[in-house]
């Protein structure tokens, strides 16, 4: 899965708490009701590009996504204070944006022979899947 998604790629937060204002307000007005404290507003369809990946832990870190604050104490090299810094989220939460559509996008792989330098080899390409209902182009490459 670790292959799919590399640094620099766009991608969308598709699993976790909602970021939308609307089913915030009516989750929260139930809890309210039942005298349970309101929710905070998640990361679920936020986009942003990815900072690193981390193929042995399955996580990622992504850009605006996952932010936590943190109190840094001070030092000779920094001033100190109340830092948010970018937490690695699960890749399983996380999915390929198409940069063109900006719509989320399943990935397969095709292999392509490339020659390079007199050589023959055979490489293997990320490939859209699907998605023809939703406007994207089968096999396009990302």
């Amino acid at each position: 899965m670790a292959a799919k998604i590399r640094k620099g790629d766009l991608v969308e937060v598709v699993r976790g708490r909602t970021a939308d204002e609307q089913k915030l307000a009516e989750r929260n007005a139930r809890r309210e009701a039942e005298g349970l404290e309101p929710l905070k507003p998640g990361d679920k369809g936020k986009q942003g590009r990815v900072i690193k990946v981390f193929p042995a832990e399955e996580k990622v870190l992504v850009e605006g996504v996952n932010l936590k604050t943190r109190h840094v104490r001070q030092g000779p090299n920094s001033a100190g204070g109340i830092e948010t810094v970018e937490a690695p989220i699960s890749l399983s939460k996380v999915a390929l944006v198409d940069p063109d559509t900006k719509q989320r996008v399943r990935v397969g792989f095709r292999e392509d022979t490339v020659e390079r330098d007199g050589r023959t080899r055979t490489v293997r390409v990320r490939v859209t899947r699907g998605g023809a209902k939703r406007g994207i182009e089968q096999g396009k490459e990302i």
